[in-house]
């Protein structure tokens, strides 16, 4: 059998370094056509572009362009090439680059960028007719309909640890069988503590995820439980489960990493140690499991597992993106924008922690939806923006930088 074509968006950050490292474990399944990035670490990518021979790489900054061929040079060197014994990939750069890419034809595409910078590949992927293993849960959330109407049956693969454990738990039931989504959260590293405890929390503190190693805003994410709210919105849209069927159970093991209700009272789980190993392989090969791609559960080795409801009012991010899903429209960008910006001026000092989610719920309630016969690609993006600027307005930032 001939190995997978793989493209590999992001490929500098988490999801994508864990991909390149199982596809390294596993070169007869896989061929990384081309990688991606944003360009803030030409270096790695070089390593990474000359060590899976790809033929082509993208960076959104255009100004890194000639960074990366010296780039490309000094990796060569250092594994000793000789003149004429390595090629340099096609390089595509500029903030269309990646969506370039992301329409190759090829089998799975890994949207692995972070925020709402993802759509446009997101919705080249799904034109090319590629599958797409999708990691940016902001393309769909703020996409919406835009990504819903384009997509084939089968053609989104879920990379989330949520979702893609209710992808395998939906293997056991069909759709119409469904009851309720239980997406499973952490509780990140602030559970059990009261609203007021809150207030003095550092970026250092918010960093501090207790089971995974993430980018700086997913881990800030997962700390004001915004994540969770953007995983929300997801399932329901992935899933076509209406949002009042959708829920989120407190978890702090993270052993079960989601479960499916179904209406005989019988309830699926998927369980596997706290990593993203596994969601990446199944995104890559869905609906083939890799062999030993994870390690399993150790059910030799006594363990306790907690399970509780969220407090809505030390973390009110979850119900905000309840009624921001349920709103629809353009709703769902704001929230997603407004929520970039903030997080931002929290890691510059601007914001207090718990300043991130009031301000995102000012932006999100200032946002009037109007009404779309269709929603477009210039809507979400207009709404994009006034939601960033609003943002920045409340947090005394008159720069035009997205976080």
């Amino acid at each position: 059998m001939n190995p997978r074509t793989v493209v590999i968006l992001g490929s500098t950050g988490s999801i994508g370094t864990q991909a390149l490292e199982l596809i390294g474990r596993n070169r007869d399944l896989f061929r990384v056509l081309a990688l991606s990035a944003g360009g803030g670490n030409v270096e790695l990518l070089a390593r990474q572009a000359l060590e899976f021979e790809v033929e082509a790489v993208a960076v959104s900054k255009a100004t890194v362009a000639q960074d990366l061929q010296l780039a490309f040079y000094a990796e060569a060197q250092r594994k000793g090439y000789a003149q004429g014994e390595f090629r340099i990939p096609k390089i595509l750069t500029g903030p269309d680059a990646s969506s370039e890419l992301a329409a190759t034809q090829c089998d799975v595409v890994l949207n692995g960028i972070t925020g709402s910078v993802g759509l446009r590949p997101t919705l080249a992927a799904l034109d090319a007719g590629n599958i797409l293993a999708l990691a940016n849960k902001e393309s769909l959330v703020i996409g919406g309909p835009l990504v819903t109407r384009r997509v084939k049956p089968g053609q989104i693969v879920p990379v989330d640890s949520e979702h893609s454990a209710i992808a395998q738990c939906l293997r056991g039931g069909s759709a119409d069988e469904v009851r309720k989504l239980l997406l499973t959260a952490s509780g990140g590293p602030f559970l059990g503590r009261p609203r007021e405890d809150l207030a003095d929390v550092t970026v250092e503190q918010a960093l501090a995820h207790p089971n995974f190693a993430m980018g700086p805003v997913v881990t800030i994410n997962s700390a004001t439980l915004v994540n969770k709210g953007l995983e929300l919105i997801e399932a329901h849209l992935l899933f076509g489960i209406p949002m009042d069927r959708v829920d989120v159970v407190v978890h702090p093991q993270q052993a079960v990493h989601s479960m499916v209700e179904f209406f005989d009272g019988s309830t699926l789980a998927q369980v596997s140690p706290p990593t993203m190993t596994l969601p990446i392989a199944l995104g890559l090969s869905w609906p083939e499991r890799i062999p030993d791609a994870s390690p399993p559960w150790n059910w030799a080795e006594a363990s306790r597992w907690e399970f509780l409801p969220l407090d809505n009012e030390a973390f009110p991010s979850v119900q905000l993106a309840r009624e921001a899903g349920t709103r629809g429209g353009t709703a769902p960008a704001v929230f997603n924008a407004a929520n970039e910006v903030c997080v931002q001026a929290f890691r510059d000092g601007r914001l207090p922690f718990l300043g991130i989610v009031d301000t995102v719920a000012r932006v999100v309630t200032d946002h009037d939806v109007p009404s779309y016969e269709e929603l477009s690609i210039d809507d979400v993006l207009a709404a994009d923006s006034w939601a960033r600027e609003r943002a920045r307005e409340l947090t005394g930032v008159q720069e035009t930088t997205q976080a």
